[in-house]
């Protein structure tokens, strides 16, 4: 019988980096020119190699900026996950608790938009009225456009 030896993960290229975590590669450099990931170690050519780690950092990173975490909430959030434990949860919390709001917010605003535009719209649909309702909306002087 063989004896079992540990079998190291393969390393990755930034191109297989890319196609497994569905970041560009630009945007993978841009992570580490920014600091938002750290330099990954490379070959004596000067190649980039990613490993696990790497990879599971660069996942994380999207699925944040995904969900519209800021670079500087993400470096918080990564910074966290490679503390001791103590008290991280908590702090990921309140980050991810003010996002939360931001996303909240954003919504109302949404909304808001939506129902002037709808009525706008349906303005339109009539034609019977002289001018038009869409144009006149958008021409307002108004700095707030939710306040009709």
């Amino acid at each position: 019988m063989r004896p079992v030896t540990p079998r190291t993960p393969p390393l990755l290229s930034i191109g297989e980096l890319s196609r497994r975590t569905g970041v560009n590669v630009e945007t993978i450099r841009y992570y580490e020119r920014i600091k938002v990931v750290a330099a990954p170690p490379r070959t004596a050519s000067g190649r980039r190699v990613y490993g696990p780690a790497e990879t599971r950092t660069i996942a994380f990173v999207r699925r944040s900026r995904e969900l519209g975490f800021t670079l500087d909430e993400v470096r918080a959030l990564l910074a966290l996950s490679a503390g001791d434990g103590q008290g991280a949860c908590a702090e990921a919390r309140e980050i991810a608790a003010r996002h939360l709001a931001k996303v909240r917010a954003k919504i109302a605003d949404l909304k808001a938009m939506q129902g002037v535009l709808a009525d706008a719209v349906r303005r339109c649909d009539t034609g019977k009225t002289p001018g038009c309702p869409l144009i006149e909306t958008l021409s307002r002087s108004s700095p707030s456009l939710f306040g009709l």
